[in-house]
């Protein structure tokens, strides 16, 4: 977002916008030009600026990998969303394609206006045109919003288990030995 644009949209209460269907958001492919806006958008539900990851993220999304499937979403030709994603195959043991979502953003002001469900939409077409099976995400717990936007979407728990080790020092600590 440019400083003037995105305040505008910041103030503008939800209840003088106009009601938003799937077919008022332009959904496309993520361009390297879309990193500020992707970074100044973040930051508002971060609360700080991510400018290293986001900066790797679309460099990995965008030009290392062969098939791009990150998208952008505007309303009236800003970006209101975007989403990060990436294809794999045969990842973490699993043979099959799959598609894993890393990042996912929609501007505060168009939160619950079908812009992460246009996201999702198209990123659905997209994979699905790909082969893809599945495609998986990580949400923190806490993050009930978030769980919340993915169960309305069809996603479940995954029959999985994400292992973290916490890594306090370089050896194992006698009591787990």
């Amino acid at each position: 977002f440019a400083s003037t644009a995105d305040n505008s949209l910041a103030e503008e209460p939800r209840k003088r916008m106009k009601e938003l269907t799937k077919n008022d958001v332009t959904v496309r492919n993520l361009r390297p030009t879309d990193l500020e806006a992707v970074i100044a958008l973040d930051a508002k539900y971060i609360g700080r600026r991510r400018d290293e990851y986001f900066r790797v993220k679309l460099q990995q999304t965008l030009l290392e990998t062969g098939i791009k499937v990150s998208l952008a979403a505007e309303v009236d030709g800003s970006l209101v969303g975007f989403v990060l994603a990436s294809v794999y195959y045969g990842e973490f043991g699993q043979t099959e394609q799959a598609a894993v979502l890393d990042t996912i953003g929609v501007h505060p002001s168009f939160g619950g206006r079908h812009v992460g469900a246009a996201l999702m939409d198209q990123l659905r077409t997209n994979l699905f045109g790909l082969g893809v099976i599945s495609l998986r995400t990580q949400v923190d717990w806490d993050d009930t919003r978030l769980v919340g936007f993915f169960q309305h979407e069809g996603s479940r728990p995954a029959p999985r288990l994400c292992l973290e080790l916490g890594i306090d020092s370089p050896h194992r600590s006698p009591e787990r030995e």
